[in-house]
């Protein structure tokens, strides 16, 4: 099978990937928005988990990953419920893990490890041992291969990065003693300030954040009132909706219509209807010098800056105004 992505370019992969490709939880994956609930108030906000999914899978495939991490990268996020990490705000999952806490049984009751088995491969030893893989995943503040590509996506998808930054920004990147790093301070300069356009001006949006808080709201509330079970967070995104729409209970319709591309809010300090905290994400690239690792904070004066700063607005928080 030949596949294009509009940040890799087009590649040939592998029959097995193939048929992964085409497997119920992966085509789910369609239909559940990576930003959660934020394409409910913003039409443009609608990067899904497939195509990042995807990409994912092609970035590791292009900086030389094996096929097995390729497929491991390929489904790392097919546990991934409704809404993303609307899930995390609804049980009140501060570390936003939810969906790796299922991951198992999400496969498990799939017909992924049957697909795997006939491609004479292990699933329990490609897909439940995320430390196998050394350039799909990588603590913070590392690159990986899944932290890079939800930051070019998103942020070349909403406006905020070129396309030809992305691309000089991918020819730096080299693989060294199995880690993912960058050959010069500019592009790390670049790279984190692109990331905490990401995770502070995307994620910690004010209308970001009504988003996740109204919906989050909705759906405990639906929860409680036994309208949905957690069993149906494994549909698609808006096949939740038409559920919540499907129920007569008034509070539940009232949230959801507070759910549009027109509401106004700001952020206001002192006069604030919600106030979020979110999970503090920073990154500190690698760079590679003469055989040598060292962090682009050691180097650079500006990721130093950037890095406090973000650490200030995620300490901070955000206040949110409707207006």
């Amino acid at each position: 099978m030949i596949i294009s992505d509009y940040l890799y370019g087009e590649f040939e992969i592998d029959d097995v990937l193939a048929e992964l490709l085409l497997s119920k939880p992966m085509q789910r994956l369609k239909g559940i928005h990576q930003g959660g609930a934020s394409y409910l108030v913003n039409s443009q906000w609608n990067v899904t988990r497939y195509e990042h999914s995807v990409g994912v899978m092609l970035l590791i495939k292009q900086l030389g990953g094996s096929l097995e991490e390729q497929i491991a990268g390929l489904l790392h996020d097919v546990s991934h419920t409704a809404f993303s990490h609307v899930i995390d705000f609804v049980l009140e999952n501060e570390a936003e893990d939810y969906h790796e806490e299922i991951f198992k049984e999400v496969i498990h009751n799939s017909e992924i490890p049957i697909i795997l088995k006939k491609n004479n491969l292990d699933y329990e030893h490609l897909l439940l041992n995320a430390t196998t893989w050394h350039l799909l995943e990588q603590p913070a503040p590392d690159l990986c291969a899944d932290r890079v590509d939800y930051t070019l996506r998103d942020m070349y998808t909403y406006g905020k990065a070129s396309f030809e930054e992305i691309q000089n920004f991918l020819k730096d990147i080299i693989i060294y003693q199995g880690k993912m790093c960058l050959k010069s301070i500019k592009s790390a300069e670049w790279f984190v300030k692109t990331y905490y356009q990401e995770v502070l001006d995307f994620f910690m949006d004010p209308l970001n954040v009504y988003a996740y808080h109204k919906l989050s709201h909705t759906l405990k509330l639906a929860l409680d009132k036994k309208i949905i079970t957690l069993a149906d967070f494994l549909k698609e995104d808006e096949e939740l909706i038409v559920l919540l729409k499907s129920s007569n209970d008034r509070q539940v319709q009232c949230l959801l219509k507070q759910l549009h591309p027109n509401v106004k809010v700001r952020v206001d300090q002192k006069k604030f209807d919600i106030y979020q905290k979110n999970k503090t994400r920073h990154i500190n690239p690698l760079l590679y010098d003469e055989n040598r690792l060292i962090r682009a904070s050691e180097v650079s004066e500006n990721v130093r800056k950037m890095n406090a700063a973000a650490e200030e607005k995620f300490q901070q928080g955000v206040f949110v105004k409707i207006i």
